[in-house]
């Protein structure tokens, strides 16, 4: 150990760090340091806790078994409670849910809440505006099209690249459909882009 290491190891181990102690898990850092992979894995769930899209940023869950061990774990913890934050395997798990889908965004045990708050709400709001506000699963299910999109603009290997549902929402029209907004209303253009995803459906 460096003669810098050590005075560092003592304090470590003598508690003059006053960061609060949580459980530790497999996603727990030896050293602490800012990151700005802040998302491990993004989660909508249906009302028996089956999975209607994962996206995990690292290898944290390697296999489809242990990720499906997982999110089994986290709808049980969350599912009947109203909390809004919860801390589970090692890890900072924000989710929400509405009608009959529960979401998710998941992060370090030391990641900021407010950070994957802002992801969470970024994503529930883009759905919200793109589905007409109809956010439950048979919508989402024939929009998945776009779910892909709103995701892949908020969030990019775990960085936050978006936390506003317009700028989501505008970026989704656009690449669903290639009429400029300046000649069309946002309205219109996601109509287009929504009916342009049916059709990729039907083919």
């Amino acid at each position: 150990m460096s003669l810098l290491a050590e005075p560092f190891a003592k304090k470590a181990h003598v508690g003059h760090w006053r960061i609060p102690r949580r459980p530790k898990g497999k996603m727990d850092a030896l050293i602490l340091e800012p990151s700005l992979y802040t998302v491990k894995a993004v989660l909508i769930l249906d009302n028996d806790g089956e999975r209607l899209y994962a996206k995990y940023y690292d290898e944290t869950y390697p296999t489809v078994k242990e990720q499906k061990a997982f999110e089994k774990n986290i709808f049980n913890k969350t599912h009947r409670t109203d909390s809004e934050i919860a801390l589970l395997e090692g890890l900072t798990v924000v989710y929400k849910s509405n009608i009959d889908l529960y979401f998710y965004v998941i992060g370090s045990s030391h990641e900021n809440e407010l950070m994957l708050m802002s992801v969470l709400n970024c994503l529930f709001d883009s759905l919200s505006q793109m589905l007409r506000k109809n956010v439950e699963k048979r919508a989402l299910l024939e929009n998945m099209e776009g779910l892909f999109l709103a995701v892949d603009e908020i969030v990019d290997g775990g960085v936050i690249l978006e936390s506003d549902p317009q700028q989501v929402v505008h970026r989704v029209a656009l690449r669903g459909d290639d009429v400029p907004l300046t000649e069309q209303t946002v309205t219109q253009v996601l109509q287009s882009a929504k009916e342009q995803i049916k059709w990729s459906l039907l083919r």
